[in-house]
């Protein structure tokens, strides 16, 4: 068992590990530097911060740290000595390590055009809780905004600052919005609900300038027409950061290598979250970096020294007011890994005045992609049978429409009753439907109590309104036996804005998990 345990970065990553070790037990002293000068935060929730949803309060990671914890803010880390065995921080000070974990994560991709090199006023990355701080300090006033990306995070920080009033226009220098996840029929629908919404998008024109002076920020295109705004937000993709390994020494491709284990090219340091590269392949996902948390833990406390990293299939999720889409796997229509054709089933839906767009690819009646966009009540079935490799139904129809069109899929079902309990109800925690059951029964018998106990919801929130209609269906067949717990506090808990849900939305809750689960 590991002694010294230093973690350089205090994200979403570093901070789940020093949870797990904590919830390991043991006689270890953890350290653990972190250069942003606030404690650590949920980075998914800064769009929903963006759109003013939430207070910073709310986006602030509750993590257990217990004693023998050290957490420094403010404090980042300038240089590895391994030889030494210590790390050196910016204020000059040492810290000694038997093991070392790099959470450093990733940081704003700043496109090298002309006007952005230094970064003026009036341009923000979106990455960080400061960089939401001087986001929303420059809408304040503004009238028109500029957001350059239409990748995911572009779409979300044009919706929160749509939300907040402003005149959005998304540029993406591709032809269609989120090109890693969606095929280009995908990406206009999507477009079309945007503008339905509020938030006008322009395609295939790369950005060639930006110039900022006191009447405010203008982005010259390649097609010659510059568009004016108040704000310009850059949304460009993320850099995992490894610049403090690769001075180390330690083997960088991308990203810092690790093998299954997490350990890098030295045994003594391992990495996890956005700035690890395992089996050639980055995540940049929550739900990857808190698996690889949990790795790390388990090797470090002996508590199961042969545990292997095993990545999951990746679920895409754009879930904002007026907009849900999910995204998974290949839509590309490509061969295998060899290049070699072969068969598939392509399905395809689309009803753009409705927002509604679906496509399924099934190879060997698995799912291997899927693209579900608009209101489908069989999204929930779709991320099941895809995450859990089971056969797909005979009538595909049920999968591709739902139940909006008059074909009922066959999950979820009507009542969390009859929902396996295997069935993954938080991804990013994997938290099944089981897990959630035994915790009610043990005593966890709000939502907030569930999630404390398991974490479900505290990731990308998707399923939070699922962990209230399987806290409402229990409420319902095994109610508590406390008073208090029955006269006093809701089984269904009370949301982020503090309306209290129970009694007859109970049984809509139920209903929304069968629709909302693994989300």
């Amino acid at each position: 068992m590991t002694g010294r345990v230093v973690v350089v970065g205090y994200g979403m990553a570093g901070a789940r590990l020093v949870a797990e070790l904590h919830a390991r037990g043991g006689d270890r002293r953890i350290t653990v530097l972190g250069a942003e000068p606030h404690r650590a935060y949920n980075r998914i929730m800064l769009a929903t911060l963006l759109a003013g949803k939430v207070d910073e309060a709310d986006v602030e990671l509750v993590e257990a740290v217990g004693p023998g914890v050290d957490v420094r803010t403010g404090t980042p880390v300038v240089a590895i000595d391994r030889a030494a065995r210590e790390v050196r921080t910016g204020d000059g000070g040492t810290h000694g390590y038997d093991h070392l974990v790099l959470a450093t994560g990733s940081r704003a991709v700043v496109p090298p055009l002309p006007g952005l090199d230094p970064l003026p006023d009036r341009v923000v990355p979106f990455r960080t809780l400061a960089d939401c701080r001087r986001i929303l300090a420059a809408a304040r006033g503004a009238r028109r905004a500029l957001v350059l990306g239409g990748g995911l995070l572009g779409l979300e920080a044009a919706r929160g600052l749509a939300t907040r009033g402003l005149d959005v226009t998304v540029v993406h220098p591709l032809g269609h919005l989120m090109d890693r996840q969606l095929d280009p029929v995908a990406g206009t629908v999507l477009a079309g609900t945007l503008a339905g919404l509020g938030v006008r998008v322009r395609l295939g024109v790369p950005a060639t300038g930006v110039t900022v002076d006191a009447c405010g920020v203008r982005l010259r295109l390649a097609d010659g027409e510059p568009l004016a705004a108040d704000l310009l937000v850059l949304c460009c993709g993320v850099r995992p950061d490894t610049a403090l390994a690769a001075a180390a020494g330690l083997t960088v491709d991308r990203g810092v290598v690790v093998d299954d284990r997490m350990r890098t090219s030295d045994p003594r340091i391992s990495a996890i979250g956005d700035c690890a590269q395992h089996d050639g392949t980055l995540t940049g996902l929550v739900a990857p970096a808190w698996a690889q948390a949990r790795v790390v833990a388990d090797v470090l406390t002996g508590a199961d020294p042969l545990v292997r990293y095993r990545p999951r299939p990746v679920v895409t999720r754009l879930k904002a007011a007026g907009i849900d889409l999910a995204a998974m796997g290949d839509v590309t229509g490509a061969g295998d890994v060899t290049g070699t054709p072969v068969a598939v089933e392509e399905l395809t839906f689309a009803d753009p005045a409705r927002g509604t767009y679906a496509r399924l690819r099934i190879r060997d009646e698995r799912l291997t992609g899927a693209i579900l966009l608009g209101d489908n009540p069989a999204v929930g079935a779709v991320v099941q049978l895809f995450d859990r490799g089971a056969p797909v139904p005979a009538d595909r129809r049920s999968l591709l429409l739902g139940r909006a069109f008059g074909v009922a899929p066959p999950e979820p079902a009507v009542t969390p009753a009859l929902m396996p309990d295997a069935a993954t109800v938080c991804r990013c925690n994997d938290v099944t439907k089981g897990a959630l059951v035994a915790c009610w029964r043990t005593g966890a018998r709000t939502v907030a109590a569930l999630s404390a106990a398991t974490r479900a919801g505290t990731g990308c929130g998707g399923c939070r309104d699922a962990v209230a209609g399987i806290a409402g269906w229990l409420a319902g067949v095994d109610p508590p036996t406390d008073p208090q717990d029955r006269n006093g506090t809701s089984p269904v808990g009370t949301d982020r804005g503090g309306a209290e849900r129970g009694g007859a939305e109970r049984g809509a809750g139920a209903d929304r998990a069968m629709a909302e689960v693994t989300r």
